[in-house]
């Protein structure tokens, strides 16, 4: 519990909800939008889904400076690589800069990433680099403070096979769960939807009901 002006000594929340599903055609990835400092909810609508490539994304939990460093380095070089070689970027190559970079500061980060996106060699793709640096494949994953509250609700609704449309519900039912849950988790639920068309975009809230409502969607 805190007293008077000790929240202002208080350690630095690093508390969220990232997930990404595979689909077959592409992926789905949501967020929570809350970003803590101690006890102080410093920003109410972060976009934790981090665009790398058109067609590559990262959702990000941790330190939100050393989560974007790495972000922007990651897009950088990518970019840089698509320009030279006039090819598409795979989503393992962003996988793997993430992970060399999250292991080799693995003592000075705090960076837990999920990168997730589709390429025309092996589609959409999800790829878990939790903190320390390892990098794992996996048709669902979950992070951030938020995920130790639906480990169970994941375990028993997600489905392999499923559709496009039901990964959507299943991830925005997920990350409303966790924010209702964590403290650290909240705001509103940020969703992109990546296949070979690029990323379509929605956001959602939720309302008093508990039911979530969607803000708007947009397709870039």
């Amino acid at each position: 519990m805190v007293f008077g002006n000790d929240w202002m000594n208080a350690p630095e929340s690093t508390g969220t909800t990232i997930m990404a599903v595979e689909f077959d055609g592409g992926v789905v990835i949501g967020a929570d939008s809350r970003t803590s400092t101690g006890t102080y909810v410093a920003n109410r609508v972060t976009d934790k889904l981090t665009k790398i490539t058109d067609k590559i994304y990262c959702c990000r939990s941790g330190s939100a400076a050393d989560t974007q460093a790495i972000a922007d380095i990651v897009a950088y070089s990518l970019n840089y690589h698509e320009n030279v070689t006039g090819e598409e970027a795979l989503v393992t190559d962003a996988a793997s800069e993430f992970r060399n970079f999250c292991f080799n500061y693995r003592d000075s980060l705090v960076a837990g990433i999920i990168v997730a996106g589709w390429d025309k060699k092996l589609g959409g793709q999800v790829y878990s680099i939790p903190l320390g640096g390892m990098l794992l494949r996996q048709p669902i994953t979950i992070g951030g403070s938020g995920s130790s509250y639906i480990y169970g609700f994941t375990r028993e609704f997600y489905k392999p096979g499923m559709a496009k449309d039901d990964c959507v519900e299943f991830v925005k039912k997920s990350v409303h769960h966790a924010m209702y849950h964590d403290g650290s988790s909240g705001g509103v639920c940020r969703i992109g939807i990546i296949t070979k068309d690029g990323i379509e975009r929605k956001i959602f809230y939720a309302t008093k009901s508990g039911l979530s409502q969607e803000v708007f969607q947009h397709e870039f």
